[in-house]
């Protein structure tokens, strides 16, 4: 009997997790096909995608990308508009899967209809569970959504969960790179500059992560998100770095035993793991040689080199809306640290200074993800320009 293909729709089709979701697909022609790639404004990568996987709709959030891509798309792919459109084609009712990989807050509304409408989710998308996590997860609970992180630390801690009693996990463990800025004297990063900041020793990332990558920031949030996908308490949460990124995270039990998952640092192998729901899927990564790696290190995070770190263990043991304000402010301050209006230690203080000002409470609806959104970022904006 032949086996039937998964279909998906990808939210955030042209970035680069769009961009590995379709080499992993490409490589398994016989269990994949796609309903719907979404995208911002890239038409020319859209263009290349829908060439390669053959969709039966294409959207676009951008109007100027809707006008360039007219007339262009292979025949019988049809062309909507907008995030409705966008939202549509997550809960399409033939669609299997849905990756979400959209940037920013902006995905949370198609992640979450694909969350109401049952599917499977390969969650790629941070705010989801950083600013909604609680809704997130309560939704994905009561629609019967399978939730899979694609992070590459959140990925590892599934598969090292898989098989074990939950009330088992002593510390679930992320690991982190360091960034850049492992090694250098505290003193020495008030004078860091954006270029900096952006050049990660292990991954090649967008501009924004790379300096959430620097402050450490990055896997702030990542801790918020494994409170929420793991049902975790703050107390056992924590993360170590680890420059050589082969060993992706760690979950400790209480008899002693520490299962950690290793590969050599690329995102087709999470995303591999996401799609699939039987077998191993080839992902096209290197094999990982240990012998050739060498050896693995790992050092303790120094929270007055990365004061994030210390920050976020009163936002994870606060409720909703410091979550929602950590990620809001940090994201003001990260851009205005890039277009030098903004010292580099001065990220984290700024974020800091916010959380100081914000209320701390739960919020039970996306409206009021946004308004605290909103007024948190109004706040970053105030301190920046003063």
């Amino acid at each position: 009997m032949k086996q039937k293909k998964m279909k998906l729709t990808i939210l955030g089709a042209t970035g680069s997790i769009g961009a590995s979701t379709a080499d992993v697909m490409l490589r398994h022609p016989d269990k994949f096909e796609t309903y719907a790639l979404v995208g911002h404004r890239n038409s020319q990568r859209m263009l290349e995608l829908a060439e390669q996987l053959k969709p039966e709709i294409v959207v676009m959030t951008d109007g100027d990308a809707i006008a360039e891509l007219q007339g262009k798309l292979p025949q019988g792919v049809l062309l909507h508009e907008g995030m409705d459109a966008a939202v549509a084609a997550a809960s399409e009712a033939s669609v299997d899967m849905v990756m979400a990989a959209m940037v920013g807050s902006a995905g949370l509304p198609a992640a979450l209809a694909a969350v109401h409408a049952g599917k499977r989710v390969g969650l790629a998308n941070k705010e989801c569970l950083v600013t909604a996590g609680r809704i997130f997860m309560q939704a994905a609970k009561d629609c019967g959504a399978d939730v899979v992180p694609v992070d590459s630390e959140h990925a590892a801690v599934h598969q090292a969960l898989l098989g074990h009693d939950h009330g088992s996990i002593r510390r679930i463990i992320l690991t982190a790179s360091g960034g850049p800025f492992r090694d250098r004297d505290p003193a020495s990063l008030v004078n860091v500059t954006p270029e900096e900041a952006i050049a990660h020793p292990n991954w090649s990332m967008g501009a924004k992560i790379s300096v959430d990558s620097a402050t450490m920031m990055n896997k702030a949030l990542e801790l918020i998100e494994a409170r929420w996908l793991f049902d975790m308490p703050a107390d056992k949460l924590s993360a170590i770095i680890h420059p050589q990124s082969i060993v992706h995270a760690m979950v400790e039990y209480r008899d002693g035993s520490v299962l950690a998952q290793l590969a050599e640092p690329d995102m087709r192998s999470p995303i591999a793991y996401a799609l699939q729901t039987g077998e191993r899927l080839e992902a096209g990564i290197p094999w990982l040689d240990l012998a050739k790696t060498g050896r693995l290190d790992f050092q303790a995070v120094d929270t007055e080199r990365f004061p994030a770190m210390r920050l976020v263990q009163t936002v994870m043991q606060g409720n909703d809306t410091l979550a929602i304000s950590m990620n809001a402010a940090n994201e003001v301050a990260n851009q205005a640290f890039r277009d030098r209006k903004l010292g580099f230690m001065d990220i984290v203080r700024t974020v800091e200074a916010v959380l100081a000002k914000v209320e701390n409470i739960p919020v039970d609806s996306l409206d009021d993800v946004w308004s605290h959104d909103r007024e948190a970022r109004r706040l970053a904006q105030e301190m920046i320009v003063l």
